[in-house]
């Protein structure tokens, strides 16, 4: 006789309550939920058309137990059916009982049924006589220690221990040994009662390395019963499965239709009324031994709702209702009706972390994103950003499963599928799950239940970058603490977005110095430039400009952005400085950015214009001396990312320092050493005789006999004036046969006179910054120099509204890093007083400020 449910109580939480609601809402059975205090804020009580708290608020698992309380709020609220899931009370007779002495429908097998399969013990009896192979296990009730030990060695060892009224791994130990028994006996048994408040266990012959195959059955109240093929769910760790494969891949035809066969002998026997499942082991030679039933919905029971296309949860339902299986709600009218299409392939993720012997994570989830698309589908339980995952609950959070026509396609499906999960809070198992979905031994369908003991590779995991976590912490603690680097922040100034002057993105680059470079070798490259009559332009912008006014500050992002234009704009730029200096420092402990990244992006958007750095001799780009061969492997491994041209200097003039890195850039790469004079003092004051004309010549002949290509003055401070510019270059072009860069800094504000005078003396290169990273203690206007010598003998024609553009890119990027400004308003003559370096006194002010 059928009966009409109106509402449905689920005795149960998380992914599993949820399932069932689904299936009774579309029903249109209004449904019912209970919930502890610590699942308060859990999913599947909102889900529920009513929900109800359960047990006392110190009490996080214990009233999913309680059978009393759980009735009684099906009573008080008029619920006529509840189905218990999986887990708690799914297996317990006394709860079963309970709901029909209450007249609630019990959406699950009849309790008689229950009593004769629910219990392993009792089930395997039913198995015997229905002629089912089974494994030898205990004869007597475990009621000691003593009885154990006696059918233990009666068995012979190794054996298992098993709880009578569970699953899910719950209460198992295998015992290899007699001495290990006494351990294993007692925590089975502590184990098996808190986890379904019955700690009776039985002991089982264990059968090493099979596979773990079991048969979904179907059984209605009229003696119809049906089986829904076979999963395998033989990749277990310490018996939880872990995935699970419907059908079972690689079974004899034989062996599969004698499982089918032995699952509905015992759900005859047994007279079987709801969906259950018959477990069984097989071992290398296909022998099959039957297990245990599951008298319940399975966790797993996803694969077989995806290659049957027949919705279990549904089906319980209806046939507790009393409905037939051949009823047009369920509509199974044969075995034969009955398809297997394909593969399905579920597996659990978990908080579990494999990096820590698998023990379950806790805490808030702070971002959650799961996955979609073609043949996957997720069942979720309470998975959102912001809840708490608490310790006393299953750690999982979601099962994820794929299907698809072959099992390895189902696998790649299922793998994609993973990889699309974001879970940013709690350790996951999702790199663990993603290993044994690729491994080749899975998916051939070879894998047994040893599968995860015999692979240790699988507990291998690549490092994920979670760089969209690591951005919102550290956005969020900038927001709450502020940054230590900066101390000084205007909240009401607006910034606006740089835009990137325009190019064509696929129009070939012009051939410039880089492409000369590779044609004539440094030797002739450094003579070409000597008899050059045009005057050449270094640009400073993404390396010492930034450094000398913003304390070197600028992020990769804001260079890569517009190097691609700007070199193909201005092909005739004899170089650009990108890297050396400060940059290498500042980008590791400030930037926290990698700057051998930098360089290879800067080489890849800049490829036909040399590419500059500037190096400290024997300090490299640190701020000590190093080994010889750091230096030249440093220098090595520069040239193979990129960097053309090497300004080699020495604070104190001290050439012995310089020698190692003018040789390893001579007989290590094909890049041009260019050996810096450092300016200081005024060589036109007679009453200072340190720094003499002579000082310098001597020291350029010394440098040129080293090896150099090319001659810097490095006028670190902008001390070099017009008229002494003029006189050391006529001086250098008659002592050394070598080209002449002149670096300054304007600081003084007149350095763009001392450009002028040096291009009248000769000079061969100068160093320049785009107009709105320029000035004060960057070096001169690169716009206004090129404007000013238009008609100029040497002058070198630049698109001068290019220039101006990318000068207006740079001065709107320049107030994105408004808190490092020196602060400096105007140039200053105190400069040519206290000596100090632009770049230095930039760098020096915000870690003074820092420091308070």
């Amino acid at each position: 006789m059928e009966r009409k449910i109106k509402k449905m109580l689920v005795a149960n939480r998380g992914e599993i309550a949820i399932r069932v609601f689904r299936a009774a809402s579309e029903l249109r059975i209004r449904t019912v939920a209970v919930y502890t205090y610590e699942d308060r804020y859990s999913l599947h009580r909102y889900k529920a058309d009513e929900a109800y708290q359960i047990g006392k608020d110190h009490e996080p698992l214990k009233p999913y137990l309680d059978i009393e309380e759980i009735i009684a709020i099906a009573k008080k609220e008029k619920a006529d059916a509840i189905h218990p899931g999986y887990g708690f009370l799914s297996e317990n007779v006394q709860f079963a009982k309970r709901c029909r002495d209450e007249g609630i429908i019990f959406i699950g097998p009849d309790p008689e049924v229950m009593e004769k399969l629910g219990d392993k013990v009792a089930a395997k009896k039913v198995a015997v006589d229905a002629g089912v192979p089974v494994i030898e296990d205990s004869r007597q009730k475990l009621t000691s220690l003593k009885i154990a030990v006696k059918e233990a060695h009666r068995i012979g060892f190794p054996v298992i221990l098993k709880a009578a009224s569970g699953g899910g791994g719950r209460g198992m130990r295998v015992v290899r040994q007699a001495e290990d028994l006494d351990k294993a006996f007692n925590e089975a048994k502590r184990e098996a009662g808190n986890a379904f408040g019955d700690d009776t266990i039985f002991i089982e012959k264990f059968i090493d390395s099979p596979k773990h195959i079991e048969v979904q059955i179907l059984g209605d109240q009229f003696g119809n019963i049906v089986h829904l093929f076979e999963r395998d769910c033989s990749v277990q760790r310490r018996f939880q499965k872990v995935v699970e494969i419907a059908p079972a891949p690689n079974l004899k035809q034989k062996t599969r239709a004698k499982l089918h066969e032995y699952a509905l002998n015992i759900a005859k026997a047994a007279a079987y009324n709801n969906a259950g499942t018959v477990e069984f082991l097989v071992d290398k030679a296909e022998n099959i031994f039957f297990i245990e039933v599951n008298p319940r919905i399975q966790v797993e029971h996803t694969v077989t709702e995806e290659v049957t296309g027949i919705d279990l949860v549904r089906s319980q339902i209806l046939i507790a209702t009393g409905h037939p299986l051949s009823s047009s709600g369920i509509f199974i009218t044969s075995q034969e009706a009955i398809k297997c299409n394909g593969f399905a392939i579920q597996c659990r993720i978990t908080t579990e972390n494999p990096l820590n012997d698998f023990k379950p994570d806790y805490g808030t989830i702070i971002a959650y994103r799961n996955a979609g698309g073609y043949g996957i589908r997720i069942d979720e339980g309470s998975s959102y950003p912001g809840v708490k995952i608490s310790p006393f609950f299953d750690s999982m959070l979601a099962k994820v499963t794929a299907s698809g026509r072959t099992l390895k396609g189902t696998s790649q499906r299922l793998h994609r599928a993973l990889t699309e999960f974001r879970i940013r809070g709690v350790n996951t198992n999702i790199p663990f799950l993603e290993n044994v979905i690729n491994h080749p031994a899975f998916q051939d369908g070879k894998a047994t239940v040893k599968f995860i003991d015999e692979h240790p590779e699988l507990l291998e995991f690549h490092e994920k970058a979670d760089s969209g976590t690591k951005a919102l912490k550290y956005l969020a603690n900038v927001t709450v603490n502020g940054n230590p680097d900066v101390k000084h922040i205007d909240l009401s100034k607006m910034l606006e977005t740089p835009s990137i002057p325009e190019f064509s993105r696929f129009a070939d680059y012009e051939p410039g110095t880089k492409q000369l470079l590779e044609k004539l070798g440094p030797e002739k490259f450094s003579k070409w430039l000597k008899k050059e009559k045009q005057i050449h332009y270094t640009d400073t912008t993404f390396r010492d400009a930034h450094q000398s006014l913003l304390a070197t500050r600028i992020r990769t992002k804001d260079m890569v952005a517009v190097a691609e234009s700007f070199a193909k704009n201005h092909p005739q730029l004899f170089s650009m400085e990108v890297w050396g200096g400060a940059t290498f420092d500042v980008a590791l402990r400030f930037l926290h950015e990698c700057p051998w990244k930098r360089l290879e992006l800067l080489r890849e958007a800049i490829p036909n214009i040399l590419l500059q750095m500037l190096i400290r001799g024997s300090n490299a780009i640190g701020y000590t001396a190093y080994p010889d061969n750091l230096v030249e492997k440093f220098i090595e491994k520069s040239w193979e990312k990129g960097i053309d041209v090497f300004r080699i200097f020495d604070s104190l003039n001290w050439v012995e320092s310089m020698k190692v890195s003018i040789r390893a850039v001579r007989e290590r790469t094909g890049g041009i050493a260019e050996a810096c004079i450092c300016y200081t003092g005024d060589l036109q004051d007679k009453s200072k005789t340190k720094y003499s004309l002579d000082y310098y010549l001597d020291l350029a002949r010394q440098l040129e006999d080293e090896g150099a290509h090319i001659i810097a003055i490095k006028d670190m401070a902008g001390l070099l004036k017009p008229y002494a510019a003029a006189e050391l270059i006529k001086a250098l072009k008659k002592t050394v046969d070598l080209p002449i860069h002149l670096h300054t800094h304007d600081t003084s504000a007149i350095q763009s006179a001392t450009y002028l005078k040096a291009i009248e003396a000769g000079v061969d290169v100068i160093d320049v910054a785009l107009a709105s990273m320029s000035g004060l203690t960057s070096q001169p206007n690169f716009n206004s120099m090129a404007e000013a010598l238009k008609g100029h003998p040497r002058n070198r024609e630049f698109n001068m509204q290019s220039l101006n553009e990318h000068a207006d890119y740079w001065e709107t990027v320049r107030e994105w890093y408004y808190p490092f400004e020196s602060g400096l308003k105007s140039g200053t003559a105190e400069v040519f007083a206290h000596e100090i370096p632009g770049g230095q006194y930039s760098n020096l002010k915000p870690q003074v400020q820092s420091l308070g």
